[in-house]
């Protein structure tokens, strides 16, 4: 019983790897929509005067309370993507993929507190916020996502790309779809709206990858 039960652990971790990376995606994804679509920036950021709808601001808030949920189905997929690494890996790129995952954690959920704090300022009955009050929390959402959380993203990407790469646990297309989202995390996404949306893209077609090869015969 012993010597049978760590290779059922080994089977069952990397297919909860895929279905956590599946999940996560699509929260982050959804967080990321509603979140451009009920906080503009830019130039259509002198809608904040017409902050007014209260449905949208529900939808906007219903989606950030979904951000904890992300953030522990990440913490989760991190985890099983070093189980489907194994145990023979480089300790640099591996404190590196660790290190990164564990900070875009924390920048996602400072820019989902950040955002949070721009709903809440607005009157309950629906009255647009003040604008000093409004530009601030704005821009340090905005900051936190795409400046900050992209960021530490890129770099989670690029490591695991590397790791996938030198290992062979990673095709050959997969690593160089994870370098391409890794240069756009690190040098597009602050200045192109809707660029972060890579990163979770990224993570399904990762996740879809494991949940292929990972089956009973592994």
């Amino acid at each position: 019983m012993r010597e049978r039960r760590p290779g059922r652990q080994a089977l069952g971790t990397p297919r909860a790897a895929g279905l956590a990376g599946v999940v996560f995606a699509l929260l982050l994804a959804a967080t990321m929509v509603l979140l451009r679509l009920g906080i503009p920036e830019g130039a259509n950021a002198v809608t904040a005067r017409g902050f007014t709808d209260i449905g949208r601001r529900d939808a906007v808030r219903a989606a950030l309370s979904l951000v904890p949920f992300a953030g522990v189905f990440f913490l989760w997929f991190i985890g099983a993507l070093r189980a489907h690494i194994g145990a023979v890996e480089d300790k640099f790129l591996a404190t590196v993929l660790l290190g990164s995952g564990l900070v875009f954690t924390a920048m996602l959920f400072g820019a989902g507190a950040a955002a949070s704090a721009v709903l809440a300022v607005a009157h309950p009955r629906g009255a647009a916020p003040a604008l000093a009050s409004w530009d601030f929390g704005r821009h340090l959402a905005y900051l936190l996502m795409t400046e900050y959380a992209m960021r530490m993203a890129g770099v989670f990407v690029c490591s695991m790309s590397v790791i996938g790469r030198r290992l062979g646990v990673l095709p050959h297309p997969l690593s160089v779809l994870g370098f391409l989202t890794a240069l756009t995390l690190l040098f597009v996404s602050s200045s192109v709206p809707w660029a972060e949306l890579v990163f979770p893209a990224w993570s399904l077609v990762l996740s879809g990858y494991i949940l292929t090869v990972s089956g009973p015969a592994r």
